[in-house]
């Protein structure tokens, strides 16, 4: 994949899905992780680190990139953009010491791991959690944009507020999340 084109593509996939195009931003995920896999495999590597944990990586930047998508400004190339959330998650996951744990193929535990009724994932109690921790005010935002999807206009005009009392609210929501995680 070419940087130049693929970068132009994945712009115009981002304003696609701005607007609402669901498939371009499905696209536009799927793109940007095939094009950082083999980025953040070699930074691990060449940290002396093993490639394994390249895929954990690709994915905290695309939760990332989804919730920080509003602060891409569609005037500039989107590349150094994601490349720069995409560091700041390596940076992370190299400050993490080194053994903290063995890495271990799931393939061996298949029959000890199947599940015997479906379970609500940790990730989605813990979410939830955090979320009914807020004020009703950041709640509803958050859960509009983080999780529904909306632009910052379309829940503004949702919620009867301006867009900059909602971004504010965003704010406010993210570094009360991020206070309660342990990140600073």
């Amino acid at each position: 994949m070419r940087v130049d084109r693929s970068e132009h593509d994945l712009a115009e996939a981002m304003r696609a899905a701005s607007r609402g195009d669901a498939a371009a931003y499905t696209r536009l995920l799927r793109d940007v992780a095939e094009w950082l896999r083999p980025i953040i495999r070699r930074e691990l590597v060449r940290s002396g680190r093993s490639g394994a944990d390249a895929e954990d990586i690709v994915q905290d930047t695309l939760l990332a990139l989804h919730l920080k998508r509003h602060t891409w400004d569609e005037a500039r190339p989107i590349g150094p953009w994601i490349r720069a959330i995409a560091r700041h998650k390596l940076i992370d996951t190299l400050r993490l010491p080194r053994g903290r744990g063995n890495d271990v193929s799931i393939d061996e535990f298949g029959d000890v791991l199947v599940a015997h009724e479906p379970a609500r994932p940790a990730l989605e109690r813990d979410v939830e959690r955090r979320l009914d921790a807020l004020p009703p005010g950041q709640r509803q935002v958050i859960q509009a944009i983080a999780i529904d999807g909306l632009s910052i206009g379309e829940a503004a005009a949702k919620f009867e507020m301006t867009a900059v009392a909602v971004r504010v609210a965003l704010h406010r929501a993210l570094k009360s999340l991020n206070s309660t995680a342990g990140v600073t």
